[in-house]
């Protein structure tokens, strides 16, 4: 069923500790159990696990239960056992667990959406159980009645959620790019605003209530920080990943990002230092820097008895220029571009070569990845995906041991 993986190499990047296989189909969500050596997976096979730690070092699974619809999404509630399980047919199914993690007893059915549900929060204190689906909805049940308190349309797919828990707003990524940050009220909700700035739709959402951060990947292979709390509308721009960025996770404690794309890249991005943020694309009929006019303007071209040229943006100052005027490469990891873009040949110039110092680390899941979650207290991560494989890591050689006092992964 599970592997355990006894190489540990003296390097700083992830080191994997456990290999376990079993699902018969894409596992859409895994959940490290806090406190315990136990993983809880949910799975396109209609199955919901729970995976214990054996004696052997191999994961067993102590739990096997078969729902009636593909499993599409995972909450777990640490301090009441509680879990809430997303279906591909709209339904949430809420279980509770028993204390030694054996036994799990069904509670209620919501019917939340009338599609696949893509992800799911639960607020202990509100008692509402929060939800998004391709229905194009964002939902929120009582879980004391099962009763429906409101809804919320979108123009396209909800993808994702971050829900922060002491002001009830909800922060819904979509289909179109777009994330809405909606503030939740006994039976209706109302939206604060809209943020707009990926070129693809949103896959993943992670809010830090203590920074008031909000980070989203997307199918734009890019991450947005979206400084909510500045009040200031600065946005920072992450590029490392070669895919969609899958999943995220924001460790407050050392400032650092960790991110995972679907081709199994691994990236841990250093937010403690002074980023810049990238600049606005100019718009210009002929080139900024020489003035020979873009293809689209026919009275310079005629004037000037020129060819047109196709327009580019140099991405750290942001102007229109031409390929002439802008055929250097170069990273600039201080404005969040780790592998090298398009500049001009003055800001090509104007870098030193310690401005090219790389602010993030980039390493290999060697699997295809749609879901990550960490145990930040441990320094351990879970990663799973269309391979029917989940993994789990010890991060304490990429975050910083401060994270994992006391804890030995073996």
């Amino acid at each position: 069923m599970a592997a355990e993986i006894h190489s540990r190499p003296q390097s700083s990047r992830p080191v994997l500790l456990s290999k376990i296989e079993g699902h018969q189909d894409a596992v859409t969500a895994a959940l490290l159990i806090p406190k315990e050596d136990g993983v809880i997976t949910a799975s396109e096979d209609r199955t919901i696990r729970v995976w214990l730690k054996r004696d052997s070092g191999q994961y067993w699974p102590s739990i096997y239960h078969t729902m009636a619809s593909p499993c599409s999404a995972l909450a777990y509630h640490q301090d009441s056992r509680r879990i809430f399980v997303g279906q591909d047919n709209g339904a949430v199914m809420e279980f509770h667990v028993s204390e030694d993690f054996n036994k799990m007893n069904f509670i209620k059915t919501y019917p939340a959406h009338q599609n696949r549900v893509s992800a799911i929060v639960f607020s202990l204190a509100a008692e509402w159980v929060v939800s998004t689906g391709h229905d194009k909805c964002v939902s929120w049940m009582c879980t004391r009645s099962g009763n429906m308190l409101g809804r919320h349309f979108f123009s396209s797919w909800a993808s994702c959620l971050q829900y922060d828990f002491d002001t009830q707003y909800a922060f819904v990524g979509d289909y179109s790019g777009q994330i809405t940050l909606l503030k939740l009220e006994q039976s209706t909700c109302s939206v604060i605003t809209t943020l707009k700035g990926h070129e693809g739709s949103i896959a993943c959402l992670w809010w830090d209530p203590i920074q008031r951060l909000l980070f989203s990947g997307a199918s734009d292979n890019s991450i947005i920080m979206w400084d909510i709390g500045g009040r200031k509308g600065r946005t920072l721009l992450l590029q490392g990943h070669h895919d969609r960025v899958q999943s995220l996770c924001y460790l407050q404690l050392t400032r650092q990002l960790v991110s995972c794309s679907v081709d199994g890249g691994i990236a841990v991005w250093n937010m403690d230092v002074s980023r810049e943020e990238a600049p606005q694309w100019l718009e210009s009929d002929s080139c900024q820097k020489c003035e020979q006019p873009f293809f689209w303007n026919i009275k310079q071209m005629w004037d000037t008895k020129t060819l047109g040229l196709r327009q580019h943006h140099c991405r750290k100052c942001g102007q229109a220029v031409c390929g002439k005027c802008s055929s250097r490469r170069s990273c600039y990891p201080v404005m969040g571009f780790e592998f090298q873009v398009r500049m001009c040949d003055s800001c090509y110039d104007s870098i030193k070569d310690e401005d090219r110092t790389s602010l993030a680390t980039f390493h290999e899941g060697k699997h295809n990845i749609s879901h990550m979650s960490m145990d930040v207290a441990r320094g351990l991560m879970v990663t799973c995906g269309t391979d029917r494989v989940v993994k789990i890591w010890d991060m304490t050689p990429v975050v910083g041991c401060s994270l994992a006092t006391g804890f030995s992964p073996h």
